[in-house]
């Protein structure tokens, strides 16, 4: 294999990644894609038996140049993403890729029948750990003078979700937060973007389908049902999306929400210079100009 076939087929090669929410689903995944793709990885979860297993089965795609160590760590609690972030540098002084995965759906039903203590912490696991993880690792990211960072984001960042709320706003706040550190960085070349994975079938839609029609809503309910039976969108869609955005090839693409599923994300490279200073694939306000209508002038 000649030097630039293996630069294409290992795009991330003598990097390292940071990865939380690792020891299953969308978060192994995209640590086997890494894997595969050079790079050495810290896996991280809170499940310590789960984290171990998932170690194991990952070491097997390891070559001889890489690592996979496994951190456990709950992302809601300061201390010990700070311990965790420490121990990932101290292991991997190259590490220059953060992926925040972990998440969770959080309480369901009307948002006046929820348990409030659970809802706060989804918002502390989903927006507060992606904030926590952001403001351990920058700090190196900085003196690296590069890096990418990559948010798990997903529906709830766009679109209502009735009756998962705590969800959906946390989801809507890891994008905007994202941009905004996106703008931060932009001079120190970290970039920062989000990915919408699709409609993916993990633990949790499970977790959805056995709150049941009542709780979440029927017509939620029957999407998922539909989505369970049609196999849902592609996990290796999503982690190649998360390696892309890891890699060379996606530097100076920053501050964006980029859906796996629906996006030309693999030609985005052709149109970096469209992209900067734009607002495509970024949250913004809809006003009636935006859809032909002349209710307030054009005013933004």
């Amino acid at each position: 294999m000649t030097a630039a076939a293996a630069a294409t087929a290992t795009p991330l090669r003598g990097r390292a990644a940071l990865i939380t929410g690792a020891s299953q689903g969308l978060g192994r995944e995209i640590a086997a894609a890494y894997l595969r793709a050079g790079a050495s990885v810290a896996i991280c979860a809170r499940d310590a038996t789960a984290l171990d297993q998932a170690r194991s089965e990952l070491a097997a795609l390891a070559g001889p140049a890489q690592q996979v160590v496994a951190l456990v760590c709950d992302v809601s609690r300061p201390e010990q993403v700070a311990r965790v972030v420490d121990e990932a540098i101290a292991t991997f002084p190259q590490l220059d890729i953060l992926v925040n995965n972990a998440g969770v759906y959080g309480p369901k039903g009307p948002v006046e029948d929820t348990d409030w203590d659970a809802w706060v912490q989804a918002i502390a696991i989903n927006l507060f750990g992606s904030v926590l993880l952001c403001r351990a690792i920058v700090p190196h990211l900085k003196r690296r003078g590069r890096g990418k960072i990559i948010q798990l984001s997903g529906g709830g960042a766009t679109a209502p979700m009735p009756r998962v709320s705590a969800y959906a706003a946390s989801k809507a706040a890891v994008v905007r937060f994202a941009e905004t550190l996106a703008v931060e960085l932009a001079a120190h070349q970290i970039d920062v973007n989000c990915v919408a994975p699709g409609a993916l079938n993990t633990r949790m839609l499970d977790e959805i389908l056995a709150a049941g029609p009542g709780t979440v809503g029927e017509t939620f309910y029957q999407r998922l049902v539909a989505q369970k039976q049609s196999g849902g969108a592609s996990l290796d869609t999503a982690a190649a999306l998360a390696v892309f955005l890891a890699g060379p090839d996606s530097d100076g693409i920053t501050g964006r929400l980029i859906s796996a599923v629906w996006d030309p994300w693999r030609d985005l490279p052709a149109h970096r210079d469209e992209l900067v200073g734009s607002d495509i694939y970024t949250l913004r306000r809809i006003i009636p100009a935006d859809r032909g209508k002349t209710w307030d002038g054009g005013g933004k």
